[in-house]
């Protein structure tokens, strides 16, 4: 009740003081662990109160990176273009929300985006050839020790694309040290994790 009155208050003084619109279904009183500000949660620990990233923005941001790794969209440009535009979502939205705790759901969300770079990259192989000869190529560059047989038997999968991708030979060869390394046509896929661990330090620094 007294939160209620001091929001009727401020209310009124930002309206007739400031000449501001106050808009009736964004105010509220709620507690801080159900509100959202500036597309942030907020929870308490041992430490006190802490900021995260909202539900909605992360949902948000799987969304822009679906909608960029379509299979029907992202077969049909150059890997290096949808590299480059993952990575500029990907790195954009962590500089936004560095300040939040969210090394958790930066862990989950790196492994369901190699997950998904791992289905474009396999899709623009397209024939089971193919996949067999650049999986077998890579498997020999970077000394994975992934038989023969078993690379056979990626390679011919009946599976579709997603679970085919999610099988153990396509995560030890198309790891994420081999999607993350850069060369003359593209550069690597960021790894949210470390990115975040990165910008996270530098803002302490800046501190």
């Amino acid at each position: 009740m007294a939160a209620e009155r001091v929001m009727e208050s401020v209310s009124r003084w930002l309206e007739n003081k400031l000449r501001l619109k106050v808009s009736p279904t964004k105010t509220k009183v709620v507690r801080p662990n159900e509100s959202e500000f500036l597309g942030f949660g907020f929870y308490r620990d041992a430490h006190g109160w802490q900021c995260k990233p909202s539900k909605s923005r992360k949902q948000r941001l799987m969304n822009k990176v679906k909608d960029v790794t379509k299979r029907n969209k992202a077969t049909a440009m150059p890997l290096h273009v949808t590299f480059n535009k993952v990575n500029s979502i990907v790195r954009g939205w962590i500089n936004y929300f560095k300040i939040g705790k969210m090394k958790g759901f930066m862990k989950e969300f790196g492994e369901w985006l190699r997950h998904k770079m791992r289905v474009v990259i396999v899709k623009q192989w397209k024939r089971p050839r193919i996949i067999y000869k650049n999986l077998q190529k890579l498997n020999r560059q970077f000394k994975c020790d992934i038989s023969d047989g078993d690379i056979f038997a990626a390679a011919n999968s009946r599976l579709g694309w997603y679970r085919k991708t999610g099988m153990r030979t396509y995560n030890f060869i198309l790891s994420p040290k081999v999607l993350s390394m850069s060369n003359r046509e593209r550069q690597g896929l960021v790894n949210p994790l470390e990115y975040y661990n990165q910008a996270w330090e530098i803002f302490l620094l800046a501190l």
